[in-house]
């Protein structure tokens, strides 16, 4: 498919956000390592430190570092309904395009595989230019998307691919029980489809820049490019 989209908003809402409500209990419970890059991040901050996790899902960073406070978000209130299991910290329902937090004020921000539901290219760059407002003078921000260069996995995708693309979740029914009542009936699996956008190699740090943001680190981890960004000189 190409890139879709008149109305980004509307694709999403049909494409990403009703998938991850109806998905959201079976997605947290396959949802509960920390990857090495994000932990490092969140672990490096100095105690104290004030933060945003943007698209924080089932909350699964919320207990890496305890010497820290995040402000969690999801625009899935189910998901965020699960983060909040992890106290202290705080859990809000927000669209990354619309954050309710005041500029130049966090420490830090991470967005873990969230950008790359965004429709446009249009959007997914006000997205971290979103994700950057907040944050104060220094203050860093970690940002996860999906590579098209995954040749090493399953999905198979590589460069000169098609780069947005529907990708399916799969929960699946449960069996019938027989039993001396009759059991229970077996209920079929559902797929449901989520939007993604494929980032070429380069095309984060090209984003980033547009956003007027700073490449501070950059790099490649479990079939996704990651980016650590700081304001440009400009921003505010």
């Amino acid at each position: 498919m190409s890139e879709p989209v008149a109305n980004g908003e509307a694709y999403e809402e049909e494409h990403v956000h009703e998938v991850y409500e109806q998905i959201a209990s079976h997605f947290s419970s396959t949802r509960y390592k920390p990857w090495p890059i994000i932990e490092r991040f969140l672990q490096g901050l100095a105690p104290g430190s004030v933060g945003l996790d943007v698209g924080c899902g089932n909350g699964k960073y919320l207990a890496v570092n305890r010497d820290i406070f995040i402000v969690a978000s999801d625009r899935s209130p189910n998901l965020a309904t699960i983060a909040t299991t992890h106290p202290p910290h705080s859990v809000c329902v927000a669209d990354i395009l619309s954050l309710p937090h005041p500029a130049h004020t966090f420490d830090f921000a991470i967005s873990i595989a969230v950008i790359h539901h965004l429709s446009t290219a249009t959007r997914r760059t006000a997205a971290i230019a979103s994700l950057l407002a907040p944050l104060r003078r220094g203050g860093r921000a970690l940002i996860y998307v999906w590579a098209l260069e995954q040749e090493g996995s399953r999905r198979g995708w590589s460069e000169g691919m098609e780069q947005d693309v529907m990708v399916p979740w799969v929960m699946r029914g449960k069996k019938a029980k027989k039993g001396k009542g009759g059991g229970e009936e077996a209920q079929e699996d559902r797929t449901f489809h989520r939007y993604y956008h494929l980032y070429r190699r380069g095309e984060l740090e090209e984003s980033v820049r547009e956003a007027g943001g700073v490449v501070v680190e950059a790099g490649y981890e479990k079939d996704n490019w990651w980016a650590i960004v700081e304001r440009g000189e400009g921003e505010g």
